[in-house]
């Protein structure tokens, strides 16, 4: 019943808004990457370029069930949450939607932008042939929670809090079909012994009540590979078997400059586990700052084995730009894992990272066709006239079916009352930022009946950190504006008075650190507004958090910029 009247009420409120604010309809949308890594680095038949999923993508995890591989990242307060993608050779990634697609699973509705869903692990148990997506729902109240699947493709169920602290967990079924759950918590308190320490815990996983068993938790890693060289967040642990043995597998350093894998060894699930004498076994933290396609970050990692025994490590790294911002995100790349040995060892993840990788044996690289998830400089066309739009369409805090209408015309999005800065459900269609370089363009048609409405694209970092660039009203006349929110602070940019005979064309041009928002009015010849302008606003390093640069289709109720 509840549910019932919530479709309702919505179905109410977004017609109540469509026929009290001017039609908002966006449609022809075009992204072109442009990065010279790729136009320098051409791939050759038996190649394929890392990162594999670029933009916004951080946290893989990764598992097989079969010849069939599944992967999820980190979503933050990005709605639907948890991207899964779905492949069969480990190069050519499909999306298949997500994980967390329903407001009953996802509740994010005041969460800060980098709140909200962290770090998903993904693991097939064969004894009951069912999927597990474990992660942490922050900002909620929910914390630790589980949800599962028979099929990854037909969805997946309803949020199971687990009863634990901390962050990162993640489940390890054992060849005696028993189950765990390792993650990130504090050490006990009183114990902490510098800012940054933490350890790793692990409980006994009750498979039939879903839930730790009360009182099995073990701290089994105090601080890090070494605590008396006061290691800081060892964090997203994962539990392996190789012939017998346990292997632990964490990243420490944090999730930046320091970051790196490290792994663990033992003869019990439970420890004592013992660091191994190599670590780390994957970072980009001892090379020269200004070397060339530069990769940073590294870590964070999940390693999946092949039918055929071989072994693969998904993990989040950055590639800044010319200088040093992080406006693309943490991405997820690949590298071959050599385990001969006794310990898992990423392939020239010791050594400055390369954006081509050879292609496993038999392997066709087939990025940007049939629906495969594209890399490289590609180009994602969009008429936003189609019957469903396209998974990498997101919203913020929300869903998007909560203010768009599908159109023969384009995608009519019918503004809510809030803005782009409020930590709140926000009318704007996202796609991420997945290149340094890029072009984007839009068709807007759109005229506003009051100084109260705007709408254009934004490029967003978060709530206090981005741009807006729309069309408003003043008096009887239509503007189009250029505003900059810099830690909350409004400026405005630059603004002209147009007129608005048809539809306008929105362009955003970004080189590296270099942005310019550009404007047609008769569908062939750009003019500039406000000139160039710095995309630091746009960069982790600068914002704080941990997302990367969203561009944004963008129409509110409530504008805020002054003319």
């Amino acid at each position: 019943m509840r549910n019932h009247f919530t479709k309702s009420f919505l179905a109410a409120a977004v017609l109540f808004l469509s026929e009290n604010n001017s039609a908002q309809v966006f449609s022809d949308f075009t992204y072109k990457g442009n990065d010279k890594i790729y136009t320098e680095n051409p791939l050759k038949e038996d190649e394929f370029y890392s990162p594999i999923l670029q933009g916004c993508y951080p946290d893989p995890s990764i598992t097989r069930k079969g010849n069939d591989y599944y992967l999820v990242n980190s979503s933050f307060s990005m709605f639907p949450g948890v991207p899964i993608f779905h492949s069969t050779d480990l190069v050519n990634w499909k999306q298949m939607g997500h994980v967390l697609d329903r407001p009953s699973q996802l509740k994010v509705e005041t969460a800060g932008v980098s709140e909200g869903i962290y770090a998903p692990d993904i693991k097939y148990n064969k004894y009951n042939d069912t999927f597990y997506m474990i992660t942490t729902q922050i900002a909620s109240g929910i914390g630790n929670m589980v949800v599962k699947t028979k099929d990854p493709k037909k969805g997946w169920s309803e949020v199971q809090k687990l009863n634990f602290d901390g962050i990162d967990p993640s489940i390890y079924f054992d060849d005696d079909g028993k189950a765990y759950i390792v993650h990130n918590d504090a050490p006990p308190k009183g114990t902490e012994q510098y800012s940054g320490h933490r350890v790793i815990k692990i409980w006994e996983y009750d498979l039939q009540k879903d839930q730790v068993v009360a009182g099995s938790d073990k701290i089994i890693v105090n601080g890090g590979v070494d605590i008396t060289q006061k290691p800081i967040w060892i964090e997203g642990p994962h539990l392996y078997k190789k012939n017998g043995k346990y292997y632990l597998m964490c990243a420490e350093g944090g999730t930046g400059g320091n970051h790196s894998e490290v792994i663990f060894m033992s003869d019990s699930p439970k420890g004592p586990f013992i660091p191994a004498g190599n670590n780390p076994i994957l970072t980009q933290r001892y090379f020269p700052k200004d070397r060339k396609d530069k990769v940073d970050w590294a870590g964070h990692a999940d390693l999946v084995e092949t039918p055929d025994g071989k072994y693969y490590g998904v993990f989040l790294a950055v590639r800044p730009n010319e200088k040093s911002r992080v406006n693309t995100g943490r991405e997820t790349f690949i590298l071959p894992v050599d385990w001969s040995g006794t310990y898992p060892v990423f392939q020239n993840g010791l050594v400055p990272m390369k954006p081509k990788l050879k292609m496993p044996d038999g392997v066709k690289n087939l990025t940007q066709q049939n629906g495969y998830f594209p890399n490289g400089n590609f180009t994602f066309t969009d008429p936003l006239k189609n019957a469903s739009l396209d998974d990498r369409w997101i919203a913020m805090r929300a869903p998007k079916e909560n203010f768009i209408s599908l159109t023969k015309n384009g995608v009519k999005i019918n503004p809510f009352s809030t803005n782009i800065k409020a930590k709140a459900p926000v009318s704007v269609l996202f796609h991420r930022q997945q290149h340094a370089s890029f072009e984007t363009t839009v068709s807007l048609d759109f005229k506003p009946k009051s100084e109260k409405e705007l709408a254009g694209i934004t490029c967003y970092q978060n709530e206090k950190f981005n741009y807006v660039f729309g069309i408003t009203k003043k008096d009887k006349d239509f503007y189009i504006v250029l505003e900059r929110t810099e830690k909350g602070n409004l400026t405005l940019i630059s603004s002209e008075k147009i007129s608005l005979l048809k539809n306008i064309q929105l362009q955003v041009v970004a080189s590296g650190d270099d942005y310019q928002f550009n404007y047609s009015l008769d569908g062939k010849n750009f003019t500039n507004l406000g000139g160039h302008v710095s995309g630091d606003i746009l960069s982790t390093d600068v914002a704080g958090g941990f997302t990367g640069s969203l561009i944004g289709l963008y129409a509110t109720s409530s504008n805020d910029i002054k003319l």
